[in-house]
């Protein structure tokens, strides 16, 4: 090996070495600090202790704001799967003029006219439908704007099912719920699996549209109240902060883990090639 590429070399692993610490050290410090009895902004190894948990337990209004988060995802989750679902697969059969050019700009109008910059109507609209501080609001504003993104690829699932398996089905007298319930629908359940995960996890962390919408403090998701822990000084309380930032992480990380090891993220349908 020559001097110059020896050099080469050392930069590019210093490089990589210098990226993998500057993503690693936060991980750490969210897995050390909630079992430190005085944590601090610094990762270091823990003076090991439950007390952060057991004040965390007591904290009515984190614990309630999980439950607000679940309901949230588990909504906006519900009516984005099913409504993307349907429409990929209507606009996976049916022949309409202009399909793939409507698919493309909804797909294009939803990435560049996000929800910030939206607010403002979507705010407007909210107030004149009095969904002002309902959660049933926040759940159809952030349904509106995941559906363009789950239908497009929703529609690459379906687009690998076989119609021969429907037109089967259909000579044997099936309707058409039947066919998308039993045939369709198990075979495009890895893009379902798929698009309930990014929704959920994308309902997960929003901050402004709760924060926007939600007028009381017990409707408030975990997002938004996550920004409200801080003691009697002004100060961030880091132990409260820190585990309850652990416990936030958790349901979408073993959700992913687990639909990852059952279904691999494939992004293709059921069908084996």
């Amino acid at each position: 090996m020559t001097p110059a590429r020896a050099v080469r070399v050392v930069v590019r692993y210093t490089f990589v070495c210098a990226v993998l610490g500057f993503f690693t050290l936060p991980l750490l410090w969210l897995a050390f600090a909630p079992f430190d009895r005085d944590p601090s902004i610094a990762a270091s190894l823990p003076q090991f202790t439950l007390h952060n948990f057991r004040e965390l337990l007591d904290n009515e209004q984190a614990l309630r704001s999980l439950r607000n988060s679940l309901v949230l995802a588990a909504g906006t989750g519900g009516i984005v799967v099913t409504l993307a679902a349907a429409a990929a697969y209507a606009l996976s059969r049916v022949r309409l003029p202009g399909r793939d050019g409507l698919l493309y700009a909804l797909l294009l109008l939803s990435s560049i006219v996000t929800g910030t910059a939206a607010m403002v109507p979507l705010f407007n609209l909210a107030y004149e439908l009095d969904l002002i501080d309902s959660q049933l609001g926040v759940i159809l504003v952030l349904s509106g704007g995941l559906l363009p993104s789950a239908i497009f690829i929703l529609k690459d699932f379906t687009d690998t099912t076989p119609r021969s398996y429907e037109e089967s089905a259909r000579v044997f007298g099936a309707s058409p719920l039947q066919i998308v319930a039993h045939i369709v629908v198990p075979l495009i359940r890895p893009g379902l699996a798929t698009i309930a995960v990014w929704s959920v996890a994308q309902v997960w962390g929003n901050f402004l549209i709760p924060f926007l919408l939600l007028r009381s403090p017990e409707k408030s998701p975990a997002a938004v109240v996550m920004y409200t822990f801080y003691t009697e000084g002004g100060q961030p309380d880091l132990a409260l902060i820190s585990t309850f930032s652990l416990l936030y992480s958790l349901p979408v990380v073993v959700m992913f883990l687990f639909v990852s090891s059952r279904y691999g993220f494939r992004f293709h349908g059921g069908i084996k090639h």
